[in-house]
């Protein structure tokens, strides 16, 4: 009796000094972004699909179509779906284990002949889990599914912002497409009529040479945009998971115009990342599972205990199996402390709580880093649609000047050098101008992601 409580006794001892003590990672959140000013303070709701923000239903058919189709997503649903059916390996680890064996003998020697010997067996074996490794390896498996459901998701968010910015990258360059074809037939009637002058002797061979300059520049600059109309259009195929098609998208940078940027965004607070963004999660549950692993080097270190059960029947003749008393059984059971063996237990222990150090720092990196994204995203929005403001009236100023340049240089009032300098200030504009649009859409899809998306 004494010797039973001393080994209960000892038991409750190993099982207190198996219970591992963490530091948590609790890293601290500001009261507020550095630029939300103007921002809603609602957290972005999850039950919307965030791009539907945007206004813009061509936008929303693409990304729907490409949550259908994409190959990157499914591989990402595949590897949640393994996730989820490793617990299943994992746990039965921790399990009892049955088999079953059949076996039929003979032996002969001249002492005793031919002996038969038949045997039906069952057998049942169960290293009983101790100190916590059934609850660790839960824990393990759980913080695994977690961490691919969350990778699941942040490859959504990751894809449909990558369709949003690939989008709007091709309204830009299909717009500034527009705007080079547009102003080459410009010049080409510019240069006719500079080449007219100088047959009549009413202008100087340098003035025609500097016009065709000028459509030979924008002839460049039709050809730089087209390519980039052209690759933009097959990374948005790839990203929609289908075979590079041909499809026009003629007229799709008029959309840059529509103004269909989000009224209002609800930033909420830098707290809610915490528990929104795919990646901080996924790093969130990375800890949880490395936290696991503590537990199951403890474990290792600790006695482990064995249980064997077996029975059936045996005979030494094939009837007998069926007549008389054939059954027979045996239980067994032991306990095993690991002893001595360099130190080697030790040190995984020791090494497992050094990746969780080293998880427990990169969840605080990651945390830093998603208050930078937002920051960066709110930050690019306000002085985008400044800058945006402003290159608008540049615009408008540049046209007014090239108009009144042409004019004069009809009427003879100043040489065709002013011309080209009006001429390309209003084209490099316009340019600006596009390419300007297209990133404060893009910020806002920064902002977006940044904030964790919704779907």
């Amino acid at each position: 009796m004494k010797s039973l409580q001393l080994l209960l006794g000892l038991l409750v001892a190993l099982a207190l000094g198996s219970c591992v003590r963490l530091p948590m990672p609790n890293p601290s959140a500001p009261a507020d972004y550095l630029f939300s000013e103007g921002f809603g303070c609602d957290s972005l709701p999850y039950d919307i699909r965030w791009w539907r923000h945007f206004n813009d239903p061509l936008l929303d058919r693409l990304e729907e179509l490409a949550l259908k189709q994409n190959l990157d997503l499914a591989e990402a649903a595949s590897r949640v779906e393994q996730a989820r059916l490793n617990r299943k390996v994992v746990m039965s680890e921790y399990l009892p284990a049955f088999d079953f064996e059949v076996e039929a003998s003979a032996d002969r020697t001249e002492q005793t002949g031919v002996v038969q010997n038949y045997e039906v067996t069952p057998r049942m074996s169960w290293e009983v889990p101790l100190f916590g490794a059934l609850r660790s390896a839960r824990r393990s498996v759980r913080a695994q599914i977690l961490q691919s459901e969350w990778a699941f998701r942040g490859v959504v968010l990751a894809l449909t912002a990558e369709v949003a910015t690939t989008y709007f990258t091709l309204l830009a360059c299909e717009r500034g497409l527009h705007v080079a074809e547009q102003t080459y037939f410009l010049r080409r009637e510019a240069a006719a009529l500079t080449d007219s002058l100088v047959r009549y002797g009413m202008e100087s061979r340098v003035a025609s040479d500097q016009a065709r300059s000028l459509v030979v520049a924008a002839a460049a600059d039709r050809q730089q945009y087209r390519r980039q109309v052209e690759q933009n259009r097959l990374a948005l195929t790839i990203l929609l998971g289908e075979e590079p098609l041909d499809f026009s998208v003629a007229g799709w940078g008029a959309r840059l115009w529509l103004d269909s940027l989000p009224l209002q965004v609800p930033v909420g607070l830098p707290s809610d990342l915490l528990g929104r963004r795919p990646d901080l999660m996924q790093s969130l549950f990375s800890l949880e599972q490395a936290a696991a692993h503590v537990g199951l080097a403890r474990a290792a270190r600790l006695p482990s205990f064995s249980l064997t059960l077996s029975g059936g029947i045996a005979s030494d003749a094939l009837k007998g199996l069926f007549t008389g008393d054939p059954w027979v059984w045996s239980v067994g059971g032991s306990l095993l402390q690991p002893l001595f063996g360099f130190g080697k237990l030790k040190a995984q222990e020791k090494i497992a709580r050094e990746k969780y150090y080293e998880a427990m720092f990169a969840y605080r990196e990651s945390f830093l880093e998603a208050l930078s994204d937002v920051d960066e995203a709110l930050v690019a929005i306000v002085s985008y649609r400044e800058q945006v403001e402003r290159i608008r009236e540049l615009v408008a100023l540049n046209e007014s000047i090239a108009r009144k340049s042409r004019a004069l240089y009809e009427n003879g009032m100043s040489n065709y050098l002013n011309v080209i300098d009006a001429e390309r200030s209003y084209y490099t504009s316009q340019q600006q101008l596009v390419e300007l649009l297209a990133e404060h859409y893009i910020a806002y899809v920064n902002l977006f992601k940044a904030l964790g998306g919704g779907w």
